[in-house]
């Protein structure tokens, strides 16, 4: 008998990624454009800021600011990026031949860049039957990477435009996209219409009885908008419950929570009872924490990075950088979602969906850009399994 296809789908933050390694965040001309203070339009290690206000900030073109920061030359790469799609693109790769479907909605410009991202995606293992021309501009993000920041673990910064991903709205999803098994709504801050809705499209989600997951990206309209409140997730608090798995960052953790730090950030998660919770803090340890049905009881919990990878790293072995392990970190955890699911189990097991999460992550920086394109369909788990086997024993 065949097993049922695991349907997943998807929808959120697609843009094109122009990066740029070795940009030192200590020099003379990044510094003359750095925040003063939250919210203010400036660059800052680790943030994203919206093109306008940031043109807005420093009373300059950004093209002009651009041939500055990287002294004219042109990108390292130019990649397909965003914190939904690169999720997507890493579970669909890694499940190859395990009987799963990944679909992404969501839009692109007319222009080069969506021109770009329409013929990379077609090279990839994600259904784009639903990504849609909306619009003039593609959303874009000029991504610049210092790799000896913060004692050479490294860092980034993110100059974003959303262009017509703010035109996107919750009616392009179809009954379909809440007919799938998993729901994955992924860095939507970058897709306000979909994020102001998140509440509506959550309860929709549980009552078709989707398993749905929320995966955070850095909220510059609501940190420009209202630096010092704590950013909303949809209209109101009430997402929160509706949510099976939230991963987050360290940062937007706090953002979100409005506490100074993540045992209290993940206690304010737990008292929104918010189904399961993970937080990434970059090379630090990996908070965890669920009580619902889907992963049963598990007390908050630490799992450390993976030293095979943090090893490879310090070794300088590979000429990488940090952009896209966040997104990566996701795709692990949806892809192990899909091997659990696919074995039938009744409850799923998040410390193994975290690990697999862990290994993701820190691949990632082993690469230039978030998506790796695969020669071959396995190619990138295969590359993989060596390391997970490793953290396995690491973290027995």
């Amino acid at each position: 008998m065949l097993k049922k296809k695991i349907v997943v789908s998807g929808t959120g933050c697609c843009l094109v990624d122009r990066l740029y390694n070795n940009v030192s965040f200590h020099s003379e001309a990044f510094l003359s454009y750095s925040s003063k203070k939250r919210g203010d339009g400036g660059l800052s290690p680790g943030h994203l800021v919206l093109k306008e206000e940031f043109e807005s900030y420093v009373e300059k073109d950004f093209q002009v600011v651009l041939n500055e920061l990287t002294t004219g030359r042109a990108p390292d790469k130019i990649n397909v990026g965003g914190p939904c799609i690169v999720a997507l693109i890493h579970a669909a790769q890694i499940t190859s031949g395990s009987n799963g479907v990944i679909k992404f909605y969501g839009c692109h410009g007319p222009d080069e860049n969506g021109n770009f991202l329409l013929s990379s995606l077609q090279k990839l293992p994600v259904n784009i039957s639903h990504y849609k021309q909306m619009g003039n501009l593609t959303p874009s993000t000029d991504v610049f990477s210092d790799p000896y920041y913060d004692n050479g673990h490294g860092e980034r910064v993110f100059v974003n435009s959303i262009g017509s991903a703010w035109d996107y709205a919750p009616e392009n999803l179809d009954a379909d996209f809440f007919k799938s098994d998993i729901v994955v709504f992924g860095g939507t801050a970058l897709v306000p219409q979909i994020h102001n809705n998140l509440g509506e499209l959550l309860q929709q989600s549980k009552d078709n009885g989707c398993i749905s997951l929320v995966n955070t990206v850095f909220d510059f309209v609501n940190d420009a908008a209202n630096p010092h409140k704590r950013w909303p997730l949809g209209k109101n608090d009430e997402s929160y419950q509706n949510i099976d798995l939230l991963i987050t960052d360290s940062d937007e953790a706090l953002r979100l929570s409005g506490e100074k730090n993540l045992e209290k950030a993940m206690q304010f998660f737990i008292d929104k009872q918010t189904g399961a919770v993970i937080i990434t803090n970059g090379a630090k340890n990996v908070l965890m924490y669920a009580d619902n049905k889907l992963f049963g009881k598990v007390n908050v919990k630490e799992l450390p990075v993976s030293k095979s990878i943090s090893d490879k790293i310090k070794e300088k072995l590979y000429a990488g950088d940090t952009t896209g392990c966040g997104d990566n970190f996701v795709g692990g955890v949806i892809g192990s979602l899909i091997f659990q699911l696919n074995e039938g189990r009744e409850k799923l097991d998040l410390e193994e969906a975290t690990a697999l999460g862990i290994v993701s992550g820190g691949y990632a920086c082993l690469y230039i850009g978030g998506t790796y394109f695969e020669k071959y369909p396995g190619e990138k788990y295969e590359l993989m399994m060596p390391i997970l086997n490793d953290y396995k024993k690491q973290i027995k």
